[in-house]
């Protein structure tokens, strides 16, 4: 069992307020591969961070624990991979043609296995938060925190809002014929039975008329595109302004949703779907910072889509991802 140790720490399971679950899994991304390797990546990486943090402190002391990769989760990803890419070279070659019957059945069976990892996922979710543990999902492509969303949505009521920091939208129905692709994970939330009162998605710059129809329809959904932020910034609105009125849009229990290609591609140049013109790594600091100061309270989170370096020599990505990950312990 692949095992990983965050920062270096050697906090016990029962001992850790904060629970880590790395979901190894890239089955469904359309363009770059890699991101089954990011809760590696990260762990490596995140052995040199100093844990004094400027605006949260030691979150060490917390106690935070990342949990080994997942056996059950490995079997469902090794099963699906080969028929997840299948339609996705179909896809590519022919893309604006119906799917053939081999490409339904190879579908089906993506769908089928990935239905599991979301359902693990859940498990684990409702596991640890009966245990009254603060749960936590390092991906893995932008599929994986279903099922931790739904544990939250049930331990709520639906009470909760989602604050989505992503290049995308996500909001795809089914996009590839994939029911749980990384493209879909917004509209799935939006399905649950107990779905938030509020997505707010922030830094959103690659979307289809699909998704900009849901968007301007769906009462639930709050879009701050990342043309507009820098527009209106130019213009002379501060990001202090712009990062209040985001957090103001959102419920008092707060799930946080972080796709590392939120920020701009100079500090994840790996990772899968990567779109210019995202927010600097200072910019994302500070919305989590006046975050922590609007007294809103976060009640999950994950980080996704980080991918490292394919030849291996080079930790950058894995380095931001590690120190994404840390601040968002540190809203804890």
């Amino acid at each position: 069992m692949e095992t990983y140790n965050f920062l270096g720490l050697n906090t016990q399971q029962d001992e850790a307020q904060i629970v880590l679950l790395p979901v190894c899994w890239d089955v469904t991304t359309s363009y770059g591969k890699g991101t089954y390797r990011g809760p590696s990546a990260i762990a490596n990486a995140s052995s040199q961070l100093d844990f004094d943090d400027y605006d949260f402190g030691d979150s060490t002391k917390k106690g935070i624990h990342m949990l080994p990769k997942s056996e059950a989760i490995e079997k469902h990803y090794r099963a699906a991979l080969p028929f997840g890419q299948k339609v996705i070279n179909y896809c590519h070659s022919h893309e604006f043609e119906d799917p053939t019957s081999e490409i339904k059945e190879a579908q089906q069976i993506v769908n089928e296995e990935s239905q599991k990892m979301v359902d693990y996922v859940h498990y684990f979710a409702k596991d640890f938060l009966n245990q009254d543990k603060f749960f936590a999902v390092v991906g893995g492509d932008h599929s994986c925190p279903l099922g931790l969303i739904k544990a939250l949505a049930e331990k709520y009521n639906g009470d909760f809002g989602v604050l989505h920091i992503d290049a995308h939208a996500d909001l795809r129905n089914a996009y590839q014929g994939f029911t749980h692709s990384h493209a879909s994970i917004m509209y799935n939330v939006l399905q649950l039975d107990l779905a938030p009162k509020k997505i707010v998605q922030v830094g959103i710059r690659d979307y289809c008329g699909e998704e900009k129809e849901l968007i301007d329809s769906d009462s639930r959904i709050k879009t701050f595109f990342g043309p507009q932020l820098f527009a209106d910034h130019f213009r002379g609105k501060s990001w202090q302004v712009q990062c209040e009125e985001i957090i103001h849009e959102l419920p008092n229990n707060i799930y946080i949703s972080f796709d590392i290609d939120g920020l701009d591609p100079e500090y994840c140049p790996n990772t899968g779907t990567p779109v210019p013109g995202g927010l600097s790594f200072s910019q994302a600091e500070h919305l989590l910072r006046v975050f922590k100061g609007s007294g809103k309270k976060i009640i999950g989170f994950d980080l996704c889509e980080v991918a490292p370096d394919p030849s291996g020599k080079d930790e950058w990505d894995g380095n931001v991802g590690a120190r994404v990950l840390y601040k968002l312990c540190g809203l804890v």
